[in-house]
């Protein structure tokens, strides 16, 4: 019989408790179990309109309308339509792990959420504390960044009503931007008045966005056919900066493409989320990736790669073509897709705060949900107020590098959730303490095999793993599952050892590879060892993982019925990979201040939120029991 064990009880020294409480793993939410949260439920409101309004609102910012000058000057040339073709690929190996994971997780939360059901607590937190710091920074960035572009709708810099106007604080090199604020606390208030209208408001400033963009390729195009296509005519040829130069844009334009992880955020609230999560976050990062590139194959057409404004490349082509009355046009457009983009950052925050805090690791207050607007209004407050006031008083431009660094590691996360949902999903389940009655009479049934693994009490705990050995009861008699590795036959739990040693090696491999690669300042006779070794673990990895069998409980596990991320282990892999190689190119800077927000948020797990976790007195039984006492619980409620 599989045994019960109680892995929060902390008997034997302080530090093995602490080591506790960092792997303890969560089970999927479901409104329809016993079990479930006793919240108010967000409103099930979203289909798949919604969902791509979602996405594609968060994704196309204004920086399609500065990046496509940069990258083609610096990096891609006249390849940069491949550039973003790359980018959008790359971004698609996260997407198919994300609505993997959301379809089977449907709950608010996005990466915090699977981390913490497929990982363990103390990454959960991390990634947790990290999106918190990306959609912060993230929102007051582009409402700093609003400003400037209504001012040259309204005639140029000093044409915006000094109440509205930027102005530096006399005596302090502090310059404030009461726009921003003002936007912020505008969008703030549209998200606390209900899900269903503040996506229907982000469609509607999206589509303008999107009909700027397609007047862009539209008139754009009829432009090239008429002066002959100029940028694509050039001596240096089609790829100036060779094809290290476009992989190279590749990373740049790759940030263009987060914002679609803000469609998962809101899984709790779609309607039917095993259909809709996938299709949403499939059709907005594929629209994305379109217009993406139709952009960029005119504008670069338009005007040769070396002679692009790095500030306003598409106004500034038209207005080289003498069309100067499309450039406040495309301005308006600018504006449209800043006012989008600030949209989908606030969004997704509050719902992080909400799942949090629900999970006992954030004051309650969080997870308080309006019983008329179903929107957790107190969260959503005090994003707004947070981020207005950033945006007030500090350019958060410089910042930019640690908005990036959330979306990264919550990118990386999922991809390593995908691997071990298929190959060691948790097979225990976390019971309330006031259970324990009711686990102790399922544990002693008359009849069963009397064993002293049962229960865990505090001793036990510090000698059994958390993974539990799934020694079945008489009712569920063992059937060795029997697998040829090569040569070898494995267990069903030597199978979950191999599959969980081959993914952390996998990790430490694509983290050794891309370090190494990456260090130029090394010398060769360290680099080039490190990434043979990097290289190894991870080819090892690959294949270890390739020739054992997946799970069978990955068929069960969670919310069935939604979509499969194919090509596992391979695709999660490569993502991981890709990840993991543009977060070692962030820069040393930008590390330094993500790294003061990571420390500032273990002081908060260690003092708060590991003692006032939702599991910390969580009894983790097998799942054919946990099944069990639920259906005696609810009996005697009955």
């Amino acid at each position: 019989m599989g045994f019960l064990v109680d892995t929060q009880k902390e008997g034997g020294g302080h530090s093995w408790g602490y080591l506790r409480s960092l792997v303890r793993r969560k089970q999927v939410d479901s409104a329809d179990e016993p079990h479930s949260h006793h919240h108010h439920q967000l409103a099930k409101a979203l289909t798949v309109p919604h969902l791509i309004a979602i996405g594609v609102g968060a994704t196309i910012g204004a920086g399609v309308y500065i990046l496509v000058g940069t990258v083609a000057r610096e990096h891609s040339g006249p390849s940069l339509a491949l550039s973003f073709l790359i980018a959008g690929i790359a971004a698609a190996l996260s997407a198919f792990c994300y609505a993997e994971l959301s379809s089977r997780c449907p709950s608010a939360g996005s990466a915090y959420h699977y981390s913490y059901i497929c990982v363990g607590e103390g990454v959960a937190w991390l990634i947790g504390w990290a999106l918190i710091l990306e959609y912060t920074i993230g929102g007051s960035a582009v409402a700093r960044g609003i400003s400037p572009n209504l001012a040259l709708i309204f005639g140029g810099e000093d044409g915006l009503p000094s109440f509205l106007a930027r102005h530096q604080i006399p005596g302090l090199d502090v310059v404030v931007d009461p726009s921003a604020a003002i936007l912020v606390f505008i969008v703030t208030g549209l998200l606390c008045l209900g899900i269903k209208e503040s996506t229907f408001a982000q469609g509607i400033v999206t589509a303008a966005n999107v009909c700027v963009l397609l007047f862009v390729i539209v008139a754009g195009s009829y432009l090239g056919f008429k002066t002959g296509w100029a940028g694509y005519e050039l001596s240096s040829g089609f790829f100036p900066f060779g094809v290290d130069g476009m992989f190279a844009g590749s990373a740049t334009v790759f940030f263009a493409f987060i914002g679609f992880d803000s469609v998962a955020s809101a899984a709790e609230e779609v309607k039917n989320p095993q259909r809709d999560l996938p299709i949403g976050i499939g059709l907005a990062l594929f629209l994305c990736c379109s217009v993406y590139m139709m952009v960029s194959i005119v504008i670069v057409g338009l005007v040769p790669y070396y002679a692009m404004d790095p500030d306003t490349p598409i106004s500034s082509a038209f207005a080289s073509h003498d069309m100067q009355w499309a450039v406040y046009l495309i301005t308006l457009g600018a504006v449209m897709a800043l006012c989008s983009a600030l949209m989908g950052a606030l969004l997704p925050q509050p719902r992080i705060l909400m799942a949090m805090a629900r999970d006992g690791l954030l004051p309650s207050l969080f997870s308080d949900v309006n019983r008329r607007t179903q929107v957790p209004v107190k969260a959503t407050i005090a994003t707004g107020l947070c981020a207005a006031t950033l945006a007030f008083f500090m350019d958060v431009s410089q910042l930019a590098g640690m908005v990036s660094v959330g979306t990264l590691l919550a990118f990386t996360m999922v991809a390593i959730s995908v691997l071990i949902l298929r190959y060691v999903p948790p097979d225990e389940l976390p019971l309330p303490a006031s259970l324990q009655e009711r686990i102790d009479s399922v544990s002693f049934i008359p009849g069963e095999t009397k064993s002293s693994h049962h229960v865990g009490t505090s001793d036990d705990s510090n000698k059994q793993p958390l993974i539990g050995d799934n020694d079945d009861s008489v009712q569920f008699p063992v059937i060795e599952k029997q697998e040829a590795l090569g040569c070898w036959v494995l267990s069903e739990k030597k199978r979950r050892i191999v599959a969980g040693w081959s993914i952390m090696l996998t990790c430490i491999g694509a983290f050794l590879l891309s370090y190494s690669a990456s260090s130029l300042n090394f010398t060769g006779f360290i680099r080039y060892p490190l990434c043979g070794v990097g290289g190894s673990l991870l080819l090892a990895g690959l294949i270890a993982l390739s020739s054992i069998d997946q799970d069978d409980a990955r068929h069960t596990f969670g919310h069935s019925g939604g979509f499969i991320c194919p090509f596992v282990p391979l695709l999660p892999i490569i993502c991981i990979l890709i990840n993991m190689y543009l977060l070692v190119n962030l820069g040393s800077a930008t590390w330094a201040r993500v790294s003061v927000w990571l420390v500032i948020g273990v002081l908060v797990y260690v003092f708060y939120g590991r003692k006032n976790s939702s599991l910390a007195n969580a009894v983790y039984v097998t799942t054919a029991h946990a099944e069990e006492i639920y259906r005696e619980h609810e009996a005697s409620l009955a």
